[in-house]
């Protein structure tokens, strides 16, 4: 990732009638694909764990030699795990930020405020369904929208196109998905709204907040790998210094693609964030996700 590729000129959010009518369109989405998790995604079904959780494109377990076709199918299965708790976590913290600008809309657009309410109770249902950060609003409703769009892209074009997970644990993300597409609008509507009511010192330091989230992140990650290394050793066993210094190697990549990288190569992402960008603060950006990249 350059500097010049983090450089691209602003672009206007549009009228307040064309803002409102895309958070009406919202609200229109959410009732049409309201479902219930014990009624439309669970339905009496246990996990399958002769099959995957996660697809091949997520994990990256095709780079990992050595590991038999059954311990691969385990660490999907760990990485699974992981990826479903992390949304518990990460949607925690999504509910409260979407609670606090809401009330920034309670003598306001209406519509705006309604779909947020949506938005809100939707993301404690996703929290049921999987088990704040101190930042400036403008980074955690940045960090907020790289997660929605990337699971919107793992979905679509990993977890949706492979048959053989299981059954139970690809509907869990199909019908988070219905639910997270309007959400990745909403957060794109408050992060630019956010956005417009900063000064130039105070959007510089929100640019420091997402890279201090982003290197949270990225050490949470480090030490979620290590434990999920440690916990496929002690259900099947030490392998050899070679394999065991391989398998942390592609859990801790695979780790990063999921969560990082994957969301911030989404294009919507990639927009939204470099439209508001100074060239000097793409830089700072690009500086610090590199070693997240490589």
């Amino acid at each position: 990732m350059s500097t010049d590729q983090l450089s691209h000129p602003s672009t206007p959010q549009g009228s307040c009638a064309e803002t409102t009518a895309r958070y009406a369109r919202c609200i229109e989405i959410s009732k049409r694909v309201r479902w219930e998790i014990d009624r439309d995604v669970i339905r009496s079904r246990t996990f399958d764990f002769d099959r995957k959780f996660l697809p091949d494109g997520l994990t990256h377990l095709e780079h990992l030699h050595g590991f038999s076709t059954g311990e691969k199918r385990l660490l999907s299965q760990i990485q699974g795990r992981t990826y479903a708790n992390m949304f518990g976590m990460v949607e925690r913290f999504i509910n409260a930020k979407l609670l606090e600008v809401s009330r920034e809309h309670w003598f306001g657009d209406q519509v705006a405020l309604e779909a947020l309410i949506r938005f809100s109770d939707e993301e404690l249902k996703h929290q049921a369904l999987f088990r704040r950060l101190d930042k400036s609003t403008w980074a955690v409703l940045a960090l907020t929208c790289h997660i929605e769009l990337f699971t919107q892209t793992h979905y679509q074009r990993s977890i949706h196109v492979d048959p053989d997970l299981s059954d139970l644990f690809k509907d869990v993300f199909l019908f988070h998905w219905k639910e997270e597409s309007q959400h990745a609008v909403l957060d794109e509507l408050e992060w630019r709204r956010e956005d417009a009511k900063l000064t130039p010192p105070q959007r510089d330091a929100a640019v420091n907040d997402l890279i201090e989230l982003m290197r949270a992140i990225d050490g949470l990650l480090l030490l979620q790998s290590q434990a999920d290394v440690r916990y496929f050793v002690h259900l099947r066993g030490q392998p050899s210094p070679e394999q065991l210094a391989r398998l942390h190697a592609v859990m801790l990549k695979a780790y990063r693609w999921q969560y990082i990288v994957s969301g911030i190569e989404q294009p919507r992402f990639f927009q939204l964030l470099t439209s508001m960008l100074t060239e000097e603060q793409a830089s700072r950006v690009t500086r610090a996700l590199t070693p997240m990249i490589s």
